[in-house]
């Protein structure tokens, strides 16, 4: 089939261009956010994609009269390659090489660079602002999106169903949640709190919704006056029937189009407003300027409260995680057999069938409601691509002669699963194994590890590094990310990686760790579990595991683990065996017990 997305793209910037003509503009910002600013978007809202092609989730472009700058992270720097080719792109690390520090070099005196203030979070817009100061250049807001002007069939905003959060699931009434509020904004001596995560929205609210794909949220806005009125910006269309009955009566609907009205006519000059710097619009703060309220920036309290999983969650997350487990550990088993056997056939067994065999398989789980992301299921090369998508007609064979890597997860009614193996079906390169071993041994550095409170992420992903440095080896992503309950696969504020993230590591807090190394054309490998932390009897912290799936060993040099690392790996291979055995059918329990028999220690050492 002839790729048709390079026309595509040549026509939809050319029309971009003569929008940008009509406005004055020379220069023109598109993040990859919604209103909303999260992770993923709806049809809607793809504006990079459409006018680029690049359907990875993070990145941004700068559009101007003679070239169309592309920012991506580690994760796409192959894939920005293959979907803007450079005749018509050029291509920038979104951080080592920031749009900020684009505009500083390219940006000309007297510039109108344009931007949909509804897409721009605040943090970003103030770099932008200084970059743009410092030539002479100038930010221009759009009343309306130019990209939207020639997207002439571009979908309809979504209209997913907004349903009601049991308390057996979330632990804690939405009521009460908003008494936690309230008391924070009284301690914050603010007036007003803004919130425009739909994630967070949700979770205060006790709801799940369908406006996106993956992540069981609605869109919707929120603002909270402390006086105890709550005005939720929300389309009431999409509630099912019990979702009245199950909103706190303080709580008053609007309509999702009017969140920026309440503010102008409901918050009043000299009023302290809290407001989350990187979460919300800078749009939100033209419109408190238009007041003259006072901004006060913190971190959402709500993104806080809501990454400390309470004693109901963390129930339900250890639960889904078994369930989870099944589904991966009857897909390693199908998975191990089909290879080699449908590759002796001459039919090979090709990406999208093992994508569609682990989504079938969770899908007769119970409590399963749809996958967390978008699978990665990449052979060969293509697994060097952190966050590569399978289509019709880009789907390889899975061979025996070639490693597989399996990233895939599930929403839960009781939790959120995001789990990653490597797998060979048949002798591994040494450069392979290699890689393999030390990824193994830098997995089991941090999660083995004990550290005391006030540790932030940052502090230790150098810890689980380590193993891979001492062979010249890196990975350009980050080590770990929270996990929502229900929610986002990739929850904030927590994260471990090099970059500082200035957020202590709690009991409580779900995330992943999820260590990689990448040969480009050749090969990728990662191993990845989820992890609640747990506080200990001398009140350090500790990684408890969540994630039951066996880790393939037969790729491992075990004469470069230690005793501890081997150690660990049988245990963990035992309470796997343990935990899934009674939910596995017959065959799956047999290879399970087969692939996790103990490893003896004489062999590595």
């Amino acid at each position: 089939m002839p790729d048709t997305s390079i026309p595509r793209a040549t026509q939809h910037i050319a029309a971009l261009r003569t929008e940008m003509s009509a406005r004055g503009l020379d220069a023109f910002i598109i993040p990859r956010f919604d209103a909303h600013l999260g992770e993923y978007v709806a049809p809607h809202d793809e504006r990079l994609k459409f006018i680029t092609g690049f359907s990875g989730s993070a990145g941004m472009a700068i559009v101007t009269h003679d070239t169309v700058a592309v920012f991506v992270d580690g994760r796409y720097t192959v894939q920005v390659a293959n979907e803007c080719p450079g005749d018509l792109f050029t291509h920038w690390h979104l951080h080592d090489a920031p749009p900020s520090q684009w505009l500083v070099t390219n940006a000309m005196a007297e510039w109108a660079v344009g931007f949909d203030p509804m897409h721009l979070p605040t943090t970003w817009h103030d770099q932008f602002h200084q970059s743009c100061a410092n030539v002479g250049a100038k930010l221009v807001p759009q009343n309306s999106n130019p990209v939207d002007a020639i997207w002439h069939n571009q979908p309809k905003p979504p209209k997913g169903l907004i349903s009601t959060f049991p308390l057996q699931f979330s632990g804690k009434s939405s009521a009460d949640k908003l008494s936690d509020l309230f008391a924070h904004m009284v301690n914050a001596g603010a007036d007003f709190f803004v919130e425009t995560q739909p994630d967070n929205i949700a979770w205060l609210m006790n709801v799940r919704g369908e406006d996106l794909t993956y992540t069981p949220i609605p869109h919707s806005f929120l603002l909270v006056a402390q006086s105890g009125q709550v005005f939720w910006s929300v389309d009431q269309s999409k509630f099912d029937d019990l979702v009245h009955d199950s909103i706190p009566e303080k709580v008053e609907i609007l309509p999702h189009g009017d969140f920026l009205k309440s503010i102008l006519e409901r918050v009043g000059a000299g009023k302290v407003v809290l407001l989350d710097p990187g979460f919300s619009p800078i749009a939100v703060r033209l419109a408190l300027a238009d007041v003259q309220a006072v901004e006060v920036n913190e971190t959402s309290s709500l993104t806080l409260a809501k990454a400390k999983k309470n004693a109901t969650e963390l129930e339900g997350i250890r639960a889904c995680h078994v369930q989870d487990g099944v589904a991966l550990t009857e897909f390693c088993a199908w998975i191990s057999k089909a290879v080699p056997m449908l590759s002796a056939t001459g039919s090979p067994l090709r990406e999208r069938d093992a994508e569609e065999k682990i989504l079938a398989l969770r899908k007769a789980r119970p409590g399963f409601i749809c996958e967390s992301f978008d699978t990665i299921s990449a052979a060969s090369g293509n697994a060097a691509m952190c966050h590569y998508s399978t289509t019709p007609e880009q789907n390889a064979p899975i061979l025996p002669e070639n490693p597989y890597l399996l990233d895939s997860g599930g929403q839960y009614d009781t939790g959120t699963t995001d789990v990653t193996r490597s797998f060979c079906f048949g002798a591994a390169s040494e450069e392979y194994r290699r890689a393999y071993t030390a990824v193994f041994k830098a997995f089991h550095a941090l999660a083995t590890l004990r550290f005391p409170k006030g540790t932030q992420g940052h502090h230790i992903d150098a810890i689980c590094r380590r193993p891979l440095w001492d062979l010249g080896l890196d990975y350009d992503h980050g080590t770990g990310h929270g996990i929502g309950h229900c929610l986002s696969v990739h929850e904030h504020p927590h994260r471990i990686g090099k970059d500082v993230n200035p957020v202590d590591l709690i009991q409580g807090m779900v995330l992943s760790i999820e260590p990689g190394f990448y040969a480009a054309d050749q090969f990728g490998i990662r191993i990845e579990n989820l992890f609640e932390i747990i506080e200990e009897a001398d009140g350090f912290l500790s990684f408890q595991n969540l994630t039951f799936a066996p880790i393939q060993t037969d790729m491992l040099n075990l004469s470069n683990l230690t005793p501890s690392e081997l150690d660990w790996l049988n245990t963990y291979h035992e309470e796997v065996v343990s935990r899934l055995s009674p939910f596995l059918t017959e065959v799956t329990r047999d290879w399970l017990v087969s692939v996790c028999s103990a490893l003896a220690l004489s062999k590595s050492h």
